[in-house]
């Protein structure tokens, strides 16, 4: 029956040698008695055919799954199994033969002694049916428990521990030590052995494990409440500690959403909420990045945490969410009046031209909607959020920004290229048609070469967007750069035969102006040897039909 008890209700499938050591240890017992370990065989004759052993991992399991339901649910065949499993782990780890073993050779530990490992990384979840014998055997383990091989283990096999390791540390018996009963206790999150523990003598409460990790970041990053509140009404402890990676027990709560556990600390007065890592994350910022909207509502809706502390690339937690399209956030934030929605990062884009850059619409209106965005500000390359979407060929973006009558559409990056320029260079028809719908919107604005958003559509052969243009009152189809090149002249230069004849179809189209080296475009398409000669060739004859070339 006890081999049916541990293999129905253990935390993983047990090895055979783990079983039968575990039947082994006699509850009450001061030491380990190896003579009391039977044999898997007995164990096997005594279980009348139910439990079978698999050849492939030595695991012992029950011979069908409807047998471990029923040995599972039937609450009438085990009396506290949880509870007595605990003692049996307890009694174990409490013994001198483990006491005695050595800390050096952890890894092979587990694999002569398998059931030390079972033993000191579950004991604890079986403790939770608790009984007063299982208190009293957890705080004889837990009083010295840095000392102890089964904290040791316990650390090895725990995933948050070593996640959290520089890359540069080791995973050597140093990087375990300080991990006191403490420590334990408030990672288990067992109210009742935490308050025994307290009780039973002084602790530093601040002390810290190699990680740099309190018992109370334990509590806090586990969710653990109960030994969270049990904690900050002691008088000693400091809340607000960091640990190796700079983390405090607060941003582990806001990394875990622990809510409750965030509303205690942020009732703290020794808790620092503006606090910044290496890189100047607040948690604010973590939160966004996190986005987890439950704990941004928490934090903004607490009056002493900033809202425009930036990073060290000069980000503030609305920049970050504007980056990444947390609509829910930016709302957020923007409901504190003391937002400032216009700070720039260090290269001078705002959260504006962020989330234009990013086309996240439903940022931009949001943005939009306060008084003090200004839709203008240009980063350090010059570039206004409606340049960005052009660029971009942010459709709904553009038009979002164009009903602004605020919105300038000529602003000009620092080479000379107005959005309208830049949405014909790639290509974007549809956003060239919503620009030039804008009264104000100059079609022959010249770049830093001299270039018209004509010449450049007809270079790259754009028909759509030269007719476009074309259509435009006020569009000059002969203003030159600044190397004297019309747009037909690019055209016949590239080949673009479609754009060629839309050009000549235009009177005002002079077919034969001349560049700085006195080649007019029928000589350049004529050029055998020239740049897109191929195309030039099928631009000649469109040039010499007419009777003006």
């Amino acid at each position: 029956m006890e081999a049916l008890m541990w293999i129905s209700h253990s935390e993983r499938p047990l090895k055979a040698l783990e079983l039968c050591q575990a039947l082994g240890v006699e509850r009450g017992d001061t030491d380990h008695n190896t003579r009391d370990i039977p044999a898997i065989e007995t164990v096997l004759r005594c279980s009348l055919g139910l439990v079978t052993v698999e050849a492939s991992s030595s695991a012992v399991r029950l011979v069908h799954i409807t047998l471990q339901e029923h040995l599972s649910n039937d609450s009438t065949l085990f009396h506290s199994p949880h509870s007595m499993m605990a003692e049996v782990c307890l009694t174990f780890l409490n013994s001198q033969w483990v006491r005695d073993l050595s800390t050096t050779a952890l890894d092979s530990l587990p694999v002569a002694d398998p059931f030390v490992g079972y033993a000191s990384c579950f004991w604890g979840t079986h403790a939770r049916k608790l009984s007063e014998r299982v208190i009293s055997l957890a705080l004889k383990l837990l009083d010295g428990y840095d000392k102890h091989v089964s904290s040791k283990l316990f650390l090895i096999y725990e995933r948050d521990w070593w996640s959290w390791l520089p890359l540069s540390k080791e995973r050597d018996s140093n990087a375990l030590e300080g991990f006191t009963g403490l420590h334990g206790a408030a990672y288990l999150g067992i109210v009742e052995i935490t308050r025994a523990l307290l009780e039973m003598r002084e602790w530093d409460l601040n002390a810290t494990d190699a990680r740099g990790n309190t018992a109370f970041a334990w509590a806090v990053r586990k969710g653990h409440e109960d030994v969270v509140k049990m904690l900050l009404a002691r008088g000693d402890l400091d809340p607000d500690t960091t640990d190796a990676n700079g983390r405090t027990p607060f941003s582990w709560a806001v990394a875990c959403e622990h809510g409750n556990i965030l509303e205690m600390l942020l009732k703290r007065t020794d808790v620092d909420p503006n606090r910044r890592d290496e890189c100047g994350h607040t948690l604010l910022f973590k939160a966004i990045w996190q986005r987890k909207e439950r704990v941004v509502k928490m934090l903004v809706e607490r009056g002493d945490v900033n809202p425009n502390t930036s990073d060290i690339y000069g980000r503030t937690p609305l920049f970050r969410a504007a980056w990444t399209g947390h609509d829910g956030a930016v709302k957020v934030l923007l409901k504190r009046v003391d937002v400032n929605p216009n700070v720039a990062n260090n290269y001078g884009q705002t959260p504006l031209c962020e989330a234009a850059s990013e086309g996240y619409e439903g940022v931009v209106k949001l943005l939009l909607e306060r008084n003090d965005v200004n839709p203008n500000t240009v980063n350090e390359h010059g570039q206004t959020a409606l340049y960005i979407a052009a660029f971009k060929g942010q459709k709904g973006i553009v038009k979002t920004l164009l009903k602004r009558v605020d919105v300038n559409p000529n602003t000009a990056n620092k080479y000379g290229q107005t959005p309208l320029f830049r949405a014909t260079c790639q290509g974007h028809g549809d956003v060239v048609k919503m620009l030039l719908q804008r009264d104000d919107v100059n079609p022959n604005t010249v770049g830093e070469h001299g270039q018209t958003p004509l010449l450049v559509a007809a270079r790259k052969g754009r028909e759509g967007i030269v007719k476009t243009l074309l259509e435009q009152a006020g569009v000059s189809p002969n203003i030159e750069d600044k190397y004297s090149q019309t747009p037909l002249f690019e055209a016949a230069c590239e080949g673009h035969v479609g754009v060629v004849k839309i050009l000549l179809e235009r009177t005002d189209v002079n077919p034969n102006t001349v560049d700085r080296h006195g080649q007019t475009p029928l000589r350049i398409a004529s050029v055998p040897n020239g740049p897109g000669r191929l195309g030039q060739m099928k631009a000649w004859p469109s040039l010499q039909k007419y009777s003006r070339t």
